[in-house]
């Protein structure tokens, strides 16, 4: 991360949301919720496991700030810097509402209607995604990786301007069918939706490579 401020939000985010799981943990029920299906159906665990995800934050936080340094094209982060900050703290602020979430539901289940928000935090997410992806330069660690993005500035120009559009429209059905359709029902749109957009962006990004190569030959 380049910008002090967001970094100094990025790691006043773990410390805060450690000192809180720190102090609730001894009010915890023994099994917590860990899982929420497609189905309703709600999978519990040890109250240990929310250390799990709680752990995720300053792992990421870390490799937030690491990871731009160790890329062979880490100069092109430059290029991308406010987005790049911009993606990780949105990224630390979605895991930090999932375990607030997970609390919420170990000390007075039933309390949020879990599924619904859980779907609306993803919409959230591909549509801060979809915004993003157009933005970010060629690079090792973020945006849609394959070997043909990876093999051509042009190529990974156009994958992503695709992979902005198709994700984008990822969040905004995703919050529709929330809205609208039966939590299982948003589920199975949500996982048609992903895999469709990450296949076409793959199989675009090898079209236009194929494609590249052919007028290269020439």
């Amino acid at each position: 991360m380049k910008n002090k401020k967001l970094r100094i939000i990025n790691y006043l985010i773990v410390v805060t949301v450690l000192a809180a799981v720190t102090v609730i943990y001894p009010r915890l029920p023994e099994q917590i919720p860990t899982n929420w299906g497609f189905d309703g159906t709600i999978t519990y665990g040890a109250k240990y496991n929310i250390w799990i995800i709680v752990g995720m934050l300053p792992l990421f936080a870390v490799l937030f700030d690491v990871l731009p340094h160790i890329d062979p094209r880490r100069s092109n982060y430059q290029k991308f810097s406010r987005f790049y900050d911009g993606f990780c703290i949105g990224f630390q602020l979605f895991l930090t509402v999932v375990i607030g979430i997970i609390i919420s539901e170990s000390l007075f289940p039933g309390r949020l209607h879990t599924g619904k928000i859980i779907f609306f935090l993803l919409s959230l997410m591909f549509l801060l995604i979809g915004n993003y992806l157009p933005k970010i330069q060629s690079n090792f660690y973020m945006g849609i990786k394959t070997p043909w993005t990876l093999s051509s500035d042009d190529v990974w120009r156009k994958t992503h301007r695709l992979g902005g559009k198709l994700y984008a429209a990822c969040g905004i059905l995703t919050l529709l069918s929330t809205l609208f359709l039966p939590f299982y029902i948003s589920g199975i749109v949500l996982l048609v939706l992903v895999f469709g957009s990450t296949l076409a962006v793959t199989l675009a990004s090898w079209i236009w490579w194929r494609k590249e190569q052919h007028e290269l030959e020439k």
